[in-house]
């Protein structure tokens, strides 16, 4: 699978650009991380594709990746019932030293 169909788009919301500026650093009982940053990712995505996929795009070094299957929900137009799409959400937290100027 090509890296730019691993990753879809960022998903830029409020959350998004508040857990992209949160970073800590290191104590004793916890290694220092940067941001983190949400994907939309393709469904069939694992998560060691993801890491390579964003560390190509976006030159930087990530630390961990988290992922979700965010089910569609149920929607009704015109008297009829049916359902949003089912997509896959990544969020990605880099490495101290590193940001993407994006969000």
């Amino acid at each position: 699978m090509d890296i730019y169909n691993v990753v879809r788009r960022p998903l830029v919301t409020e959350k998004g650009t508040h857990q992209s500026r949160q970073s800590f650093e290191s104590t004793s009982s916890r290694p220092g991380r940067g941001g983190a940053y949400a994907f939309e990712v393709h469904e069939k995505a694992n998560k060691i594709q993801i890491r390579d996929a964003v560390e190509k795009i976006y030159n930087v070094r990530v630390e961990s990746v988290r992922t979700a299957i965010m089910r569609g929900k149920a929607r009704r137009f015109r008297g009829r019932f049916g359902a949003s799409k089912t997509w896959k959400k990544a969020v990605v937290v880099l490495k101290p030293e590193h940001h993407i100027d994006l969000f």
